[in-house]
């Protein structure tokens, strides 16, 4: 049996407004945007040479939009692994990225905290390569 994880669902309050901070700020792609009705598009953005992807999802009641930028309860949800950490942390800060704490050295590689537009909390991170340094 051959499974994979390809999508996480991200509610957001506008897809374009979406769109532009994951692809002009972050660099993403902009996989897929199909119109599935007047309210509801099919959007998918992912980083750059992965299938896992990002699948914008436009809140429709109450409960969805109330928990936009809260869906993991104010922990860091995502997590950006990059190969070059000090590009990637310049170029998001220049940018406008807004990023909650000050790059540190882990176990398991660089890391910073950033948010997107709605305030979840994403990891930026060089992981440590085979020979112990940060990428």
């Amino acid at each position: 049996m051959n499974r994979r994880l390809t999508l996480t669902a991200l509610l957001v309050a506008d897809y374009d407004e979406a769109i532009r901070f994951y692809v002009d700020l972050l660099g993403f792609t902009l996989e897929q945007d199909i119109r599935i009705s007047d309210e509801k598009r099919w959007v998918v953005v992912t980083p750059s040479s992965t299938s896992t992807g990002l699948l914008l999802a436009k809140a429709a009641n109450g409960r969805q939009k109330a928990a936009i930028g809260e869906q993991s309860g104010g922990q860091v949800f995502l997590f950006l692994e990059t190969d070059d950490f000090e590009r990637d942390y310049a170029s998001y800060r220049e940018r406008g990225v807004r990023f909650v704490e000050e790059p540190r050295h882990e176990a398991y590689g660089t890391v910073a905290v950033f948010e997107d537009l709605y305030s979840n909390r994403w990891d930026l991170i060089g992981p440590v390569a085979d020979n112990g340094s940060t990428k």
